[in-house]
């Protein structure tokens, strides 16, 4: 029977460089030695192919130098920029990332939780749709878009302000009449307030405005049936669309076309995120930009404190207008 080979220890690497064991420990720590100790433990690491076991090391010092994410999925085009604006951060600090998909499903959420906190981790960033969701007072959450409460804090963008800055654009172009399309969860959260500050901004600006909300899972062809329903004479009712995401701007973008309207010419359209085509090319349209890199940063500096440092329960970012092909300019 061949003998399996076992891999080798710190141990291993101060018999081979002739140096005691804490020597070896000081020079994987970079910790600074003499700097002929040094060589010699590098060396004997190289030949004997050491690898410093991190989780077992981090479970000494109480950490394990691991981040959970948990998020609906990476087919998103917002989602999987955001994700990896979280793991640029976690790598910049040495931490890595644990990823789940969620699937939207609460149940699922509620179990990858305990299962990360089984793992150990060091905290969790979720983007949730579980209003119940239970962790552990032992790991610090912080949460995307839904406020849980004063002892979870939440980081956001500014969609109140998002919202009012579409229909500020739209009339800024020369809109005179305004819809607003969503199609979303019905849970409280964030993203909620984009529809409040459009309102908001239309009743100020004196605009009359129309708007035609679904929830998620219902058929986009309630949105065709919408359009359809203001639709006389070739023209639409209104001539600028505030769509409470990107995705839906782009669907609705083709809806239209179908229809015979033209983008911007006849209708002008404003999304919401700042999605790019293939992460970084073009946006799908004229936008609100998230600030994705730094909510990123907001919710691994948050996760990455101390525990018992408090945070603030809501940290709401600032977002921008920017031009995509949907809208005059």
């Amino acid at each position: 029977m061949r003998e399996e080979k076992t891999a080798p220890t710190m141990k291993d690497v101060a018999r081979e460089a002739g140096v005691a064991l804490g020597t070896v420990s000081k020079v994987v720590n970079g910790i600074p030695v003499g700097e002929e100790y040094r060589l010699r433990v590098e060396a004997a690491i190289e030949k004997l192919d050491y690898h410093i076991n991190s989780y077992a090391k981090g479970l000494k010092s109480g950490r394990t130098m691991v981040v959970a994410v948990l998020f609906p999925n990476l087919i998103s085009p917002f989602f999987s920029k955001l994700v990896n604006c979280i793991n640029k951060e976690l790598t910049k600090r040495n931490y890595r990332m644990m990823f789940y998909a969620t699937d939207y499903n609460p149940e699922k959420e509620q179990e990858y939780v305990y299962l990360a906190e089984h793992q150990k981790v060091d905290g969790i960033i979720c983007l949730s749709y579980n209003p119940k969701l239970r962790v552990s007072e032992n790991v610090r959450l912080v949460s995307i878009d839904r406020y849980f409460g004063s002892q979870i804090p939440c980081v956001a963008s500014d969609n109140y302000g998002g919202g009012w800055l579409a229909a500020e654009k739209l009339v800024e172009n020369g809109c005179r009449h305004l819809a607003m399309l969503r199609i979303g969860s019905p849970l409280p959260h964030e993203p909620l307030k984009r529809k409040d500050g459009f309102i908001a901004a239309c009743e100020s600006m004196g605009v009359p405005y129309m708007q035609k909300s679904l929830e998620d899972g219902m058929p986009y062809t309630e949105f065709d049936d919408f359009l359809m329903e203001h639709f006389h004479d070739g023209k639409l009712e209104f001539d600028g669309i505030f769509c409470a995401t990107d995705s839906l701007a782009y669907v609705m973008k083709g809806t239209l076309k179908r229809m015979g309207i033209r983008v911007p010419e006849d209708v002008q359209m404003i999304g919401f995120d700042g999605s790019r085509a293939f992460g970084d090319l073009d946006l799908y349209c004229s936008t609100i930009v998230q600030p994705m890199e730094a909510i990123a940063e907001n919710c691994v500096d948050i996760v990455l404190k101390p525990k018992g440092e408090r945070s603030p329960s809501l940290i709401c970012l600032p977002v921008t207008y920017e031009y995509g092909g949907t809208t005059l300019k």
